[in-house]
């Protein structure tokens, strides 16, 4: 069941989800449990069968959900650029599907809008105990420029006023998982750097986190190190798009090199290999060509689906 009401709501959650149910469910119940109420949820669902409506028919939920049905489409980005034109909300923010939040993320949320007047607030993952996971966070609330970005964003935790959305255009579907590129992340990277560009303003607030399973890439198994590289391949081609030179590229192969460097010393060679196609997917993603990113930026205009 769903609640009627017409009220414009503060915030719009939109969720793409593929091959999940339990996760799905999890997240809306963490969205139920949310000191704010004022909020819609807008389900993009690529599955090819239509195994979600039962279960959320099963449970009432005190906010409206829209399901819509995608079943021939596929990409993260895509599906989020489905959701947020449907989007009635002020504010918007990308869950994913296997995300869930604490009870009071997005009152918190809103007084950091209110409190900085940013157009972008972001967070940062984290496991249950409220340590940064998946990535690396900056341990200090700023704002949010060219250097820091990749350190201050995930998908899943940054909320956009509606307006930077229609600016911008939405996400590029070419890059992010389940695009039909190999540029499989750095689709949030992409759009906060979009918007910086276009002098919007975003604010990072590390107190503001939500939970996620960590990445296993300790004892990382042949999926995890193509996954590795697939998302090394994203973050290269973003840093390349957005003119980043070889410095940047340098500074980020360097790291995760003395990783793999490290940890073959110490005979964690699983981590090894998961660091080295980290190396290997950035520098695949960085040396596409200019002329290639043309080519690919005409194919957009002309496939890009609204």
């Amino acid at each position: 069941m769903m609640p009627s009401d017409t009220r414009e709501p503060a915030f719009s959650v939109v969720v793409p989800t593929l091959g999940r149910r339990r996760e799905v469910i999890r997240l809306l119940e963490s969205l139920a449990g949310q000191t704010v109420q004022n909020l819609e949820v807008i389900l993009v669902d690529q599955n090819d069968e239509d195994e979600l409506a039962p279960l959320l028919a099963s449970q009432s939920w005190p906010f409206p959900v829209s399901h819509l049905r995608k079943p021939k489409q596929r990409g993260a980005s895509r599906a989020r650029n489905v959701g947020w034109r449907k989007a009635r909300g002020s504010i918007v923010v990308f869950a994913d599907d296997d995300c869930w939040y604490g009870p009071q993320v997005f009152e918190k949320c809103q007084r950091i809008f209110d409190t900085t007047q940013a157009d972008l607030v972001t967070g940062r993952a984290a496991d249950a105990s409220g340590r940064s996971i998946n990535g690396r966070f900056e341990p200090a609330p700023l704002w949010v420029d060219r250097h820091n970005v990749w350190t201050t964003s995930i998908e899943w935790m940054i909320f956009f006023r509606r307006i930077v959305l229609e600016a911008v255009g939405g996400f590029d579907e070419f890059i992010g998982i389940g695009a039909s590129t190999p540029w499989q992340s750095g689709e949030g990277q992409d759009i906060v750097l979009r918007a910086l560009a276009g002098g919007h303003r975003c604010f990072f607030e590390p107190s503001l986190y939500g939970f996620h399973a960590e990445l296993p890439i300790a004892a990382s198994d042949p999926g995890i190190r193509t996954k590795a590289r697939a998302y090394g391949r994203g973050m290269g081609f973003v840093l390349r798009k957005h003119g980043y030179g070889r410095g940047a590229l340098a500074h980020w192969i360097i790291r995760p090199f003395g990783g793999a460097v490290v940890s073959t010393l110490t005979g964690r060679l699983s981590l090894a290999a998961y660091y080295l196609n980290v190396v290997l997917g950035r520098w695949e993603g960085w040396r596409q060509s200019p002329i290639e990113q043309a080519r690919i930026g005409k194919f957009r205009q002309q496939t890009l689906v609204r």
